[in-house]
């Protein structure tokens, strides 16, 4: 029989008055394992995240954490999660030893405040006060705070956001401890390389649907490396070029450019005789297997989408209200 999973979503569906935020997706995390939810600005990951954090009910689906309700059944829920934000929850004057030595106060059986200072490299910076942290060093202790209670679950929002590449493989080294110690970790992320080194699994969704699902190597396959990717001007004429190739071709974003087709030697030196005719700079050419970068734009496009304008009602580091 198959284990509970540590993460349960069921076509979920979450609605504000009349726009639909998310939109029937389904996906489930295991313990043990990484799982990176991708989606331009507006697409729904927070909506997602929150319900299952027990910010928000769902308008139908559901979700499970643990095997518990986040609303039912959050007194029993809250000592069992962690959630990490990109800002806030932390008095200004308060340092990383005294806040997290109060939250600490706030488990039974809590991580020892002094060992998760070393653990997220904040010993020199222990006495500061928050306001004077530099950005990276706030984000630092935020993941600290949302690890104090031994999370079985850990929900990262950005974890990444705005550290400098010291800080980044401090991140990524206490992410996959997590997952080594069989925490469940559910990851949201906008760098798109962060998820493909630390991801097990990778969730894609756009315009509140699921459009992917599956291990960053499966996603990266799943073009069959029958693509050639190049830079060039913006603004092509995609229809004419496309003529000339015999293949489609697509502006993914501004100068950057897709064809369908597969790397012969006549495909390319087609393309690049067309761009030569127009005087046209080849910045670079790709081709074989995609990245995680062009999965996400191929499923999603450019992103039309506005940023996220739902209030964010989620507070602190610890680990719920």
């Amino acid at each position: 029989m198959r284990e509970m999973a540590a993460i349960e979503v069921s076509a979920l569906v979450v609605r504000y008055r009349d726009t639909t935020a998310v939109d029937g997706i389904s996906f489930s995390a295991e313990a043990g394992s990484v799982v990176a939810l991708l989606g331009p600005n507006g697409a729904g990951k927070t909506s997602t995240v929150e319900t299952l954090e027990g910010y928000r009910r769902p308008a139908s689906g559901s979700v499970r954490v643990l095997g518990l309700h986040p609303v039912l059944d959050a007194t029993a829920l809250a000592p069992r999660i962690g959630v990490m934000l990109q800002a806030g929850g932390v008095y200004p004057s308060m340092t990383p030893r005294q806040v997290l030595r109060l939250f600490s106060s706030y488990y039974p059986d809590a991580e020892d405040p002094d060992a998760l200072l070393d653990r997220v490299a904040l010993r020199e910076a222990a006495a500061t006060p928050w306001r004077r942290l530099s950005g990276g060093e706030q984000q630092r202790l935020s993941l600290a705070l949302a690890l104090v209670g031994r999370p079985e679950v850990a929900f990262l929002d950005e974890p990444t956001a705005g550290i400098d590449p010291q800080g980044r493989l401090v991140i990524r080294d206490v992410i996959r401890d997590l997952r080594d110690s069989g925490a469940c970790v559910l990851l949201t992320t906008h760098e798109l390389d962060e998820a493909e080194k630390l991801a097990d699994r990778i969730v894609i969704i756009d315009r509140g649907r699921l459009v992917a699902e599956g291990t960053p190597v499966e996603l990266m396959a799943s073009g069959g490396g029958h693509t050639i990717r190049f830079g060039a001007a913006p603004g092509l004429d995609v229809a004419v070029l496309s003529s000339h190739l015999g293949a489609a071709v697509v502006e993914e974003q501004p100068g950057e450019y897709r064809v369908d087709a597969s790397a012969t030697p006549a495909v390319v030196a087609s393309l690049t005789a067309w761009l030569a005719e127009r005087e046209v700079s080849l910045a670079d050419l790709r081709a074989g297997r995609e990245t995680l970068t062009d999965v996400f734009l191929r499923l999603t496009g450019p992103s039309s989408a506005e940023s996220d304008r739902r209030p964010r009602s989620r507070s602190g580091g610890r680990s719920r209200r």
